[in-house]
């Protein structure tokens, strides 16, 4: 793991993109296809747990001005308020995914993908990352939630790939600077060496 902040009330974490999320990914796989559609939404497609059950088929769709699947998202609005929709990026390998599981599992294209609460969804997350704490013996996993699969996502492709921030906020469903501010936190080490090389 990248790091884990316990200074406040709640504890976070970041965990190494994409390998650590993979794993809670396989964990997921392993449990059942659902839990790994959930973990895919949230760690590479960047969904709040509120938000992984929400889309449907018909929200899958092909950006044809970008040239990249997007995933229509509803879910929390930063402003406060109303639910917000947003049009979330989605990897290909994810996109492909989703597909084989609608039809496998015979999803209608307005059925959600994930059929759970969003409480279910983050008790798989407890379930697994404490499985994981368990099998690596590694205390540093049970305190993974939900949201650090989001954190992991945001910070990695904020800080380590320095993807725009306008960019980030579109996809990531942050209405100001503000709200994207916490994921803009400190770069691994790795980054700091990389950007540093050649200094003298």
């Amino acid at each position: 793991m990248v790091r884990i902040d316990d200074s406040g009330k709640r504890v976070k974490c970041w965990l190494s993109y994409p390998d650590e999320i993979k794993i809670v990914e396989q964990y997921a796989r392993e449990r059942d296809w659902e839990q790994e559609v959930s973990i895919q939404l949230m760690g590479y497609v960047g969904t709040r747990a509120s938000g992984a059950n929400t889309p449907t088929p018909n929200d899958l769709k092909w950006n044809s001005e970008g040239e990249y699947w997007e995933l229509r998202v509803r879910g929390k609005n930063t402003k406060g308020g109303e639910k917000t929709v947003r049009d979330a990026y989605v990897p290909k390998n994810v996109k492909e995914n989703l597909d084989r599981y609608a039809s496998e599992r015979d999803i209608a294209d307005d059925e959600p993908y994930i059929g759970k609460s969003t409480s279910r969804v983050r008790g798989w997350i407890r379930e697994i990352t404490n499985q994981i704490a368990e099998d690596r013996d590694e205390e540093r996993w049970k305190h993974v939630s939900s949201h650090d699969l989001r954190r992991s996502w945001a910070t990695h492709h904020l800080v380590e790939e320095e993807r725009p921030v306008r960019v980030m906020m579109a996809i990531g469903g942050w209405s100001s600077y503000d709200a994207i501010e916490p994921y803009l936190t400190e770069p691994t080490p790795q980054k700091i060496g990389e950007a540093m090389k050649g200094d003298i």
